[in-house]
């Protein structure tokens, strides 16, 4: 998140259920994509989930960004 977002997504955590859960599985897919990328070695199986965790990942952060917006206004 960008810096001047802060206090919005601190509110939007706080009232919105939608961005909140949005937010945490954007988080959880962040420690996976972490984790694997700290592997020195991964399988083609792994390869092919780190992928699919990225875009997951990113689809999330566009959609929060969305949120974000739409709050803005």
């Amino acid at each position: 998140m960008i810096n001047s977002n802060e206090e919005l997504v601190k509110k939007l955590l706080k009232e919105d259920p939608a961005f909140k859960k949005t937010y945490h599985a954007h988080r959880d897919y962040e420690k996976v994509v972490a984790k694997l990328e700290k592997k020195p070695h991964l399988t083609a199986e792994e390869v092919t989930e780190k992928a699919r965790l990225k875009k997951l990942k990113l689809s999330l952060k566009d959609d929060m960004e969305k949120i974000i917006s739409s709050c803005k206004q």
